[in-house]
């Protein structure tokens, strides 16, 4: 990845993760006002969409999480493949270190949430919120430190991002598919040759791949597998060149027209539909439910533990060297940013317990954590950068 490109990829997050803070605070408030009712009656909107006997029904807040994050997912995808073929996945040298600490910092969280709630079958369904790491919110934490950052970690964050994403889209597949129908999945599964053929053909077209992929998620939708799977598989399909032109290339192309409309638009819905948390009644009991304790324990300690344990492992097993420019401190401020869960957590949190719980509201407990994380983060950084005077020198990545 080319340091321009890392830098417009850095400005692009952190002023979307300004944006995203100020649409799920603005949920909190109005949640917290009489607001309230109008806030519902939007989330739970009837929405339907019907072409004869078929039909789709579901309310704005279930819209937002299957249709519209779908839209993100298919950025992800989009990311993912490209960052395999010409970025940061593409050399094994590079990605040994954050791959490591995505890895450390997604077992460790999950064993700290085990601990808190091992003696609840019911509540072990959350084991995977504190997993997550939401890159927009860390990466506009680590922008209000000015050109004092290293690129190289910017780098590193955004490179245990990458994983990160890889690691819950899988998480999502495996362990949050339920009722599956094989009929529907089939269907489904009968639009990928049609879209191995378009990339074969080099179609370089997007609306074709567009209308068969809408087609896929409606039956991914049936299948009981989440519905915003089908955009990451989606996206594997794009080509990412044009063989009759190499200068053009479609799925970055696509990349850079989605970017600001998942960034500005489609992730602040989502946290504004999601982030809604009513504390009317909230006493300490719901705030220290072993599940929000569990998950806000996860996304603090086990965060920084898992990210800090596996650098040091491949540091002292040789498998890996420190980042040009960077040093343990910054590692363990970037680890402290990896606690800020919000979005994924949120997403996955509503897959495990579909905030129809009266005992416990998960959302208190990601919230909890990852303003902890955030505010050590910055302050960590703000110690370990203090002699930085610009970015511009450190570079991890060569052309």
């Amino acid at each position: 990845m080319a340091i321009r490109r890392i830098k417009a990829f850095f400005d692009l997050e952190a002023s979307g993760g300004i944006v995203l803070a100020l649409a799920a605070i603005a949920a909190m408030i109005i949640a917290n006002t009489p607001l309230n009712t109008w806030y519902e009656s939007f989330i739970h909107a009837p929405v339907a969409i019907q072409i004869g006997g078929f039909a789709i029904a579901k309310d704005a807040h279930h819209w937002i999480n299957d249709g519209l994050m779908a839209v993100f997912f298919f950025l992800v995808g989009l990311e993912l493949k490209r960052e395999v073929l010409i970025g940061e996945l593409s050399n094994l040298k590079q990605i040994i270190l954050p791959a490591g600490a995505a890895l450390g910092g997604m077992i460790a969280p999950a064993i700290v949430y085990v601990a808190f709630n091992h003696n609840n079958p019911e509540y072990l369904k959350g084991w995977a919120i504190p997993t997550a790491t939401d890159i927009a919110f860390a990466l506009g934490i680590l922008s209000l430190l000015g050109n004092r950052v290293p690129n190289s970690l910017k780098v590193f964050l955004v490179s245990i991002a990458i994983f990160d994403d890889i690691g819950a889209i899988l998480i999502i597949a495996l362990f949050y598919t339920s009722d599956l129908s094989l009929g529907s999945l089939a269907l489904a599964g009968l639009c990928l040759p049609f879209l191995y053929l378009l990339n074969r053909r080099n179609v370089t077209s997007i609306t074709p791949y567009i209308l068969i992929g809408v087609i896929m998620w409606i039956f991914v939708l049936k299948s009981g597998i989440h519905a915003t799977l089908a955009g990451v598989v989606l996206a594997l399909f794009i080509p990412m060149f044009d063989r009759t032109d190499p200068e053009h290339s479609p799925l970055e192309e696509l990349e850079h027209d989605l970017q600001n409309t998942v960034s500005y638009g489609i992730l602040p819905l989502f946290a504004f539909a999601n982030a809604g948390i009513s504390l009317k009644g909230a006493g300490v009991a719901e705030l220290f439910h072993s599940v929000p304790l569990g998950i806000a324990a996860g996304l603090f300690i086990g965060k920084q533990l898992g990210v800090m344990i596996m650098c040091w492992v491949i540091f002292k097993l040789g498998i890996s060297t420190m980042p040009k420019g960077m040093n343990f401190k910054q590692i363990y401020g970037a680890a402290l940013l990896c606690g800020v869960g919000f979005t994924m957590s949120l997403f996955i949190g509503g897959l495990a317990f579909g905030g129809d719980t009266p005992l416990f509201d998960e959302r208190l407990g990601i919230i909890m954590g990852s303003i902890v994380s955030g505010i050590a983060g910055y302050l960590m950084l703000k110690v370990a950068l203090k002699d930085n005077v610009s970015g511009k020198s450190v570079d991890l990545i060569h052309h």
